[in-house]
């Protein structure tokens, strides 16, 4: 695919993800994706493939939200197999928190699927107002 594409790809994501239709995202995911947190915090780790990704990230992840969770793109950036979007987010956790996120996700594509995700966020926030999710050893 093109780079406009993969741009007009994601940018469809985050028109659902805005609504709050998660599935969007979790449909758009190749089988043998990788989603990572880089850096050295808490969360810093890699799920892969989609059943980790979906299970031991996203379901988790998700379940810590009341009323969902809604995602916006500000900016699309697209290189090549690439795409970077620059988001926030909003949602209100079970405990009554507010989580006001701010996002740089690079997808990479290959396909018409994502085959990779490594996003960058306020780790500060999320490690104040979410519980921890951790990859699991297979």
């Amino acid at each position: 695919m093109s780079v406009v594409e993969n741009k007009e790809s994601i940018r469809k994501i985050f028109d659902e993800l805005a609504l709050g239709n998660g599935a969007a995202l979790t449909e758009a995911l190749a089988d043998e994706c990788s989603w990572t947190f880089p850096g050295e915090w808490s969360w810093a780790a890699t799920w892969e493939p989609k059943t980790a990704v979906l299970h031991g990230l996203l379901r988790p992840l998700l379940t810590q939200f009341e009323g969902g969770y809604r995602m916006y793109a500000d900016l699309i950036l697209g290189d090549e197999d690439r795409v970077v979007v620059q988001a926030r987010g909003y949602g209100t956790t079970v405990r009554g928190e507010a989580y006001h996120q701010t996002y740089c996700l690079v997808f990479q594509l290959a396909d018409a699927r994502i085959i990779e995700v490594v996003e960058h966020c306020d780790t500060a926030l999320v490690e104040r107002v979410l519980d921890r999710v951790v990859p699991v050893e297979s």
